[in-house]
């Protein structure tokens, strides 16, 4: 990107959004609210930036962006780690709001990270439905691991606990599926997904709110983005280990669970890891393995609106 291209980064906080605007370098505070993001939308349009760049903050985030991209502007939301590995590169070592804001105004003009369109307010309430899902399950699996080292008098109220949880994922689930049904949209993925051997409303629910993406990838970038794509780690005559890193981890988690289900059930997916075993693949490698063909399969699957084969065509 040009270096005279006007960029402004936003480093955001529950309270508070910091702005630096590039080449001006300009700087100022605004609330993270209605009235500081209306007065955000005002500043904008007398400075005319070609792209706005925010960190990913576990939601912060959300209504800024959303505003920003309804009112016409570019906007990417990045991710953390690699905006402050850019600042290292930088050597700027120092933290403060109004640093992270400038950096990002950098990493923006530099990088020029690609804009993708954000997530509808439909989709918005789908993604809140899972992740609090996530967090129910995990809370249980807390419990349930606790249990064998509580003391016999307080074990039934941690099963009390467990089973509130229960009743709780369970009406969750509940209204994930009546989400689901409210857009035909949805109703043709889910349609489509859950026709899959091995794939269940839970993984079709994650795929659809976590991973948008979905169907409008390659197979390579699309396993990347969800973190199962093998890097290389060459150098000279080194030939390391192809390892996997990174991606997003809510969607990975899921989808393995998924795997575990299609490598018993999905006649593809059977024979693959059987053949992946057979010829001395770890259980690792070979799960991975199986994660990324059921990726590409569902990823090809929405790209051409096709229903489930067994000789499915990859794309």
């Amino acid at each position: 990107m040009d270096a005279l291209v006007k960029v402004i980064g936003i480093d955001v906080s529950k309270a508070k959004l910091d702005c630096w605007a590039l080449p001006a370098q300009e700087a100022w505070g605004i609330d993270n609210d209605d009235g500081g993001i209306a007065a955000l939308l005002t500043q904008l349009r007398t400075r005319a930036p070609e792209l706005v760049v925010l960190e990913a903050t576990g939601g912060y985030e959300t209504q800024a962006a959303t505003a920003l991209a309804a009112a016409g502007w570019r906007v990417a939301v990045v991710n953390p780690r690699q905006v402050r590995r850019f600042a290292q590169a930088l050597n700027r070592l120092a933290k403060t709001d109004r640093i992270d804001a400038q950096v990002l105004a950098e990493f923006g003009r530099a990088v020029n990270p690609q804009v993708r369109p954000l997530p509808d307010a439909q989709t918005q309430e789908l993604a809140a439905l899972v992740v609090r899902r996530n967090q129910l399950v995990q809370m249980r699996t807390q419990e349930k691991n606790r249990l064998p080292m509580t003391l016999p008098p307080l074990r039934p109220r941690v099963k009390e606990h467990v089973a509130f949880l229960d009743a709780a994922i369970a009406r969750l689930e509940i209204d994930l599926t009546a989400k689901l049904r409210s857009s035909e949209v949805w109703c043709e993925r889910r349609d489509l997904l859950l026709d899959v051997p091995g794939v269940e409303p839970i993984l079709t629910c994650t795929l659809l709110a976590q991973l948008p993406e979905l169907g409008q990838l390659n197979r390579q970038r699309i396993a990347a983005l969800v973190g199962i794509a093998p890097f290389h780690d060459d150098s000279g005559k080194h030939q390391g280990r192809r390892t996997t890193w990174g991606g997003r981890r809510e969607v990975r988690t899921v989808l393995y669970m998924a795997t575990l289900a299609a490598r018993i059930h999905n006649p593809v997916i059977r024979a693959f890891y059987q053949r992946l075993r057979g010829n001395g693949k770890t259980y690792k490698v070979a799960m991975v393995a199986c994660m990324r063909k059921l990726l590409t399969i569902l990823n090809s699957m929405i790209k051409h609106g096709h229903a489930w084969h067994y000789e499915i065509k990859i794309a």
